[in-house]
């Protein structure tokens, strides 16, 4: 393959693992937040929708047609981040669907030196090529995959990319649990260490000698 085709297969995997972080949830675990900065698992899928439509469409001047509420000026900050309750899962769903089709028809269309400007970026690095928002949108699809994978081992403990994945250690529960424990022992050892070594020195007691002697 040539380097067009490798970081689309790279998109596209990273697309799908993102979307199976939702397989077998109830509604509520898949909107629930579980950050302080609400960070959901059905809001992950919507921004990364709304941000590959923007980078492979109008970056491109290829604009899909479709307009996105939680993108436009009067919206609430965030919105792109999270499903209100008049959203369905599958609408997020489909627009991730949408997304994917409109970013794929200009990845095979353009040449992976093609110039796009984005809009919202610093007048100083805006001007791009197709190969510059591929790579950008792997690492964004990455970034966000990353956050998607803890907040389903928080959910559920599904861990891994899929069954049986060769890259996570295989281990029963309690195995689990024994190594966790093990790493917390390490933690709390480590701090205590710390504390320690930033401990002031006591000071040995001065002795003056009584007049006379």
């Amino acid at each position: 393959m040539d380097e067009k085709a490798v970081l689309h297969q790279y998109l596209r995997v990273r697309r799908a693992n993102l979307l199976a972080k939702l397989d077998g949830l109830d509604e509520y675990s898949a909107r629930r937040p579980l950050t302080a900065t609400g960070t959901n698992l059905l809001g992950l899928v919507k921004h990364v929708a709304s941000v590959e439509l923007g980078y492979f469409g109008e970056v491109f001047g290829r604009p899909s047609g479709l307009e996105l509420p939680s993108l436009a000026d009067d919206a609430e900050p965030d919105a792109d981040m999270w499903a209100g309750p008049d959203e369905t899962r599958e609408q997020v769903l489909e627009l991730h669907r949408f997304a994917a089709a409109h970013s794929d028809a200009t990845i095979e269309q353009l040449p992976i030196d093609a110039k796009g400007e984005v809009p919202w970026w610093p007048e100083e690095r805006r001007h791009v090529t197709l190969h510059q928002i591929l790579v950008h949108m792997c690492v964004e699809t990455a970034h966000h995959l990353g956050h998607a994978d803890i907040l389903r081992e928080l959910i559920d403990g599904t861990a891994g990319q899929r069954p049986g994945d060769p890259n996570l250690t295989r281990r029963t529960s309690a195995e689990w649990a024994e190594h966790r424990a093990r790493i917390e022992a390490a933690a709390q050892d480590a701090a205590t260490r710390a504390a320690r070594a930033s401990d002031p020195p006591t000071a040995a007691p001065s002795y003056s000698p009584s007049p006379g002697f």
